[in-house]
């Protein structure tokens, strides 16, 4: 496969995962075409080697496994682990702000975002709701995504003749100047449908910390321009909607782009772009009619939510989703409950998470000998301190599975003078338990609204991830170290 094709299929991966909610949805599309079968966690399991599942959790975490036909319990788990979200601008519980005359839309900063770079962007909204529906004299409650497709709000940065200071820095206070503008109250005013009650207000100044006391989070708590928008894509009554998780979304579509047409521009790589090599390398690793003939493993992706923010979370890295599906998997097939220990010490995790490749403008922010470079394919990450969980067995198992199959492979260490960053590896590592490798495709702007990496990158990881899934278990057999 061309290494545009698979940059391609991540750029349409991306414009159809505007949030954590989104991706889910289109990884649990691509399963689904690729003949995986939807299990439920509430739900008794059925499984059988050979056979191919996946679940949800929350909607914005998705564990994704395919079983080889020679498993048997107590056999190891081959897994690539990532995250489904990013940095962000989260709406309010409250998010009507209404001051000199424009409505504008309270935000929560989530994770540790590039926040200038969201300043004169063409934003919109897009995430989860929680609609009401109406049958027969009873009531239900529905999950449903949406997504406002064009661009309704943006932040617009302060004219430098108000600001000469900015010169010497762009400094913003998240609180104060980090408010998108809906609309100007008069025109909202003038084109509110009749039967919507006054709640845009008569320009009078709030904070956005009013509360309210409806279950309906219209009225007080949100303007009814945006409601009306919302229900609108949802095709239901603004009254119907009874909460939501939205988050605000840059409209600029991910694109192959540069002179040379070898980068991606889009949000949010950091980490869709590893969830999506990870997803499709699995999918295409168990597409074929003999590809799990042999397997004596499992071979899963987990894609975690709330990663940015530290894993804490029920659907997090930190909560027991991972423990629970190597759990539940064992004892299918058998109900010797000391199997799972047995199987822990036989698994395997890549932890997936973009890494900082080389910028050719700050070169002194990296330690000499460690510079990872656009096309130089994925990157083994380091740190004595255990910020990644990387070490000579497990970085060993990743570039021999390289080098068989001629994929290039980088090393990072972040210099001793600076902080190091984590990711979900340390944390199922300590967990569970499990051998783990720190790994990610080199990237710049980590964090910012409009991020870039390789295309050449993208199917190097691709092939990696692919090829560890075909060839761990033979590999694993040859390594001795707790003899």
């Amino acid at each position: 496969m061309e290494n545009s094709a698979v940059a391609a299929d991540l750029v349409d991966f991306l414009n159809a995962s505007p949030t954590a909610f989104h991706a889910v949805d289109e990884a649990k599309k691509r399963l689904k075409s690729a003949g995986y079968v939807q299990i439920f966690e509430r739900e008794d399991w059925d499984l059988k080697a050979g056979n191919k599942y996946f679940f949800t959790r929350n909607y914005s975490t998705i564990v994704a496994f395919a079983i080889g036909k020679k498993y048997v319990a107590g056999n190891g788990f081959h897994i690539v682990g990532a995250h489904t979200d990013s940095p962000c601008l989260k709406l309010k519980p409250v998010s009507k702000v209404t001051k000199c005359g424009f409505l504008e839309v309270g935000v929560q900063t989530y994770g540790g975002g590039l926040w200038h770079t969201w300043f004169d962007r063409d934003l919109t909204v897009a995430g989860r709701m929680i609609i009401r529906k109406k049958k027969d004299g009873s009531e239900s409650y529905l999950h449903k995504l949406v997504r406002i497709e064009e661009p309704i709000m943006r932040i617009p940065t302060l004219a430098i003749h108000l600001d000469r200071d900015v010169k010497d820095g762009f400094k913003v206070n998240t609180q104060n100047h980090l408010l998108p503008v809906l609309a100007t109250s008069i025109k909202a005013e003038l084109n509110k449908p009749a039967s919507i009650d006054n709640s845009i207000g008569n320009g009078a100044p709030n904070d956005g910390s009013m509360s309210s006391k409806r279950v309906n989070p219209g009225g007080e708590q949100h303007h009814s321009l945006l409601l009306q928008l919302l229900a609108a894509q949802a095709g239901c009554e603004p009254g119907d909607i009874c909460d939501f998780e939205l988050q605000a979304c840059d409209t600029q579509p991910s694109i192959i782009a540069g002179a040379m047409k070898e980068f991606v521009f889009s949000g949010r790589l950091d980490n869709l772009c590893m969830s999506f090599c990870s997803l499709k390398a699995l999918i295409d690793a168990t597409s074929a009619e003999k590809s799990l003939e042999d397997e004596v493993g499992v071979r899963m992706v987990a894609l975690f939510d709330h990663e940015e923010v530290g894993s804490e979370s029920a659907q997090g890295a930190g909560s027991p989703v991972m423990f629970d599906a190597l759990s539940r998997i064992t004892s299918t097939f058998s109900p010797d409950s000391k199997l799972i220990q047995k199987a822990i010490q036989r698994s395997f995790l890549v932890s997936a998470d973009m890494a900082h490749a080389l910028h050719p403008n700050y070169s002194d922010k990296h330690e000499e000998n460690h510079q990872p470079k656009f096309h130089g394919g994925l990157v083994i990450k380091h740190n004595a301190n255990q910020c990644y969980a990387t070490n000579a067995v497990t970085s060993f198992v990743f570039r021999e599975i390289a080098a068989k199959h001629n994929i290039p492979i980088q090393d990072f260490v972040v210099r001793n003078d600076m902080p190091c960053g984590s990711t979900i590896g340390p944390i199922l590592a300590s967990g569970v338990g499990i051998r783990t490798v720190d790994v990610g495709a080199p990237q710049w702007s980590m964090h910012s609204i409009r991020e870039m990496c390789a295309v050449d990158d993208v199917k190097h990881s691709y092939e990696h991830f692919k090829a560890f899934f075909q060839e761990f278990s033979q590999l694993d057999g040859k390594i001795a170290v707790d003899i």
